[in-house]
């Protein structure tokens, strides 16, 4: 016959092989999360993203850039680049590894803890050994588990908005690079018209054909077009460089080749409808909000219960002495609720909930706001720079000719033609950036939908070009 306490022996070992029961479906997953946030991203910029894991991953990654580089960058090859390259984004993807190891941590039972004393008296020696186990941390292990899992999400939601920015940022930084370097290649042409009107000048104003305040206004010209040269060559430089950082370029690699001139407007702009309902089913910070309060909520439901039992432990208890039989049984070690009975926690996790509700409807406004603001911006960029292309340019190219055709009459003199010429200068220039503007603001104008929102740039005025064309 089996005595109560022979039963009572086989007790921990019970207690273990439960435990291995209920946490040994937590484990890590085979990509670590990585494959949806490929998924989310290329959803919205058309580009996957891949984490360099091991030497043979980065060898590959560097394979695919060195074949990108050898051709001239557009858009898409830039941002494509910028995703296997950008180690700001690598070093933001290792927040996965981190989410999902909480994650499998959730799923498992703590550690149990094994205690023993031994005291020594006059007559007898006393013995204690026991084994204690987070009881409430194993009953709560599904509700921990979902916690973390929501998180974990959470962390794949946060992975792509950084990769959606990241490929935006690289879009605008390649534009700005290309208006940058068109910019100062035509104001080296601007210069050395300046500089061929400024020793034509002087040359008039020799033998006494002009006056000496012409020929200043000629040298001041040159002047200004040398310095503004000089601008234009290092903002080059610094676009460049911008960019050169996106991609996670040094080195030889960053003498990467640029298109000359930007791309051609689209023929008409896109017509998007229901862009606030897109904005709130697509955009990544709205889902991370939502996400946030029901993890907020669930958060919640856990405070409420553990309110009262803040700390459990139940395991086997061994106690012998010598010279006495050996007593086995069991202990349990209980918080009892006198100074704190959960209530201030309850109440901290309600308000953490109510301003995760409001947090989600101010993200959910600002969304709205910034995909209409967006719009706007895109339509009108776009607009301005047809205008420019279809109105402004021509007639300026309309006037020099004229104006050329008068002086061949001999009916214009010099000094119209190198006036006409100064006046071309901020109406070129301004058509570039209105160009450049465009395409920036169909970046952001995606970002606001797809993304995290942007910061939408203000339209220019254009004024310096109006001042020059009206000069003289």
């Amino acid at each position: 016959m089996t005595t109560c306490k022979t039963r009572g022996m086989f007790k921990p070992a019970a207690i273990a092989l439960s435990v291995l029961v209920l946490t040994g479906c937590a484990t890590f997953s085979q990509d670590g999360g990585i494959n949806d946030v490929s998924t989310l991203t290329k959803e919205r910029t058309g580009q996957t993203v891949s984490q360099a894991k091991s030497e043979q991953d980065s060898a590959e990654a560097a394979k695919a850039v060195d074949g990108l580089l050898s051709k001239p960058l557009t858009a898409d090859s830039a941002v494509q680049i910028s995703l296997l390259n950008n180690r700001g984004l690598q070093a933001s993807l290792t927040d996965l590894g981190i989410a999902e190891a909480d994650l499998v941590r959730a799923g498992r039972m703590a550690n149990p803890s094994f205690s023993f004393s031994r005291l020594r008296g006059e007559e007898n020696t006393e013995i204690e050994r026991s084994v204690m186990f987070d009881l409430i941390g194993l009953l709560t292990i599904p509700i921990r588990s979902n916690i973390e899992q929501r998180r974990f999400e959470q962390a794949k939601l946060q992975a792509a908005a950084e990769a959606v920015r990241i490929a935006a940022n690289t879009r605008r930084a390649y534009f700005n690079a290309i208006a940058a370097q068109q910019t100062a290649q035509y104001m080296e042409q601007v210069k050395t018209a300046a500089e061929a009107g400024a020793e034509l000048a002087s040359r008039m104003a020799n033998v006494g054909n002009w006056s000496k305040l012409d020929q200043a206004r000629e040298q001041a010209f040159y002047a200004d077009a040398t310095a503004q040269l000089a601008r234009a060559r290092h903002n080059a430089t610094a676009a460049r460089e911008q960019l050169a950082r996106l991609l996670g370029l040094w080195g030889a690699k960053t003498a990467f080749k640029l298109p000359d001139r930007l791309p051609d407007l689209p023929k008409v702009p896109n017509e998007i409808t229901d862009m606030e309902k897109l904005a709130m089913q697509q955009r990544l910070d709205v889902q991370m909000a939502r996400r946030n309060t029901e993890a907020t909520a669930s958060a919640l439901g856990l405070s409420q219960a553990t309110g009262f039992i803040n700390v459990l432990h139940a395991g086997y208890a061994n106690t012998s002495e010598t010279g006495e039989p050996r007593a086995n049984g069991y202990e349990i070690e209980l918080e009892i609720p006198i100074f704190d009975w959960g209530r201030s926690r309850t109440a901290k996790a309600k308000a953490i909930y109510m301003q995760s509700v409001h947090r989600t409807a101010d993200t959910a406004i600002r969304a709205r706001s910034e995909t209409r603001e967006a719009y706007s911006s895109y339509r009108t960029a776009y607009d301005v720079a047809k205008h420019y292309r279809d109105e402004i340019v021509p007639l300026r190219k309309k006037i020099s000719d004229e104006i050329l055709l008068r002086y061949n009459g001999m009916l214009a003199s010099v000094f119209e033609v190198l006036t006409d010429s100064r006046a071309q200068v901020g109406s070129v220039n301004t058509a570039i950036e209105a160009q450049r503007d465009f395409w920036i603001a169909e970046t952001e104008l995606q970002m606001a939908i797809n993304g995290t929102g942007g910061n939408v740039s203000r339209m220019s005025s254009g004024s310096a070009a109006v001042a020059e064309s009206g000069g003289h």
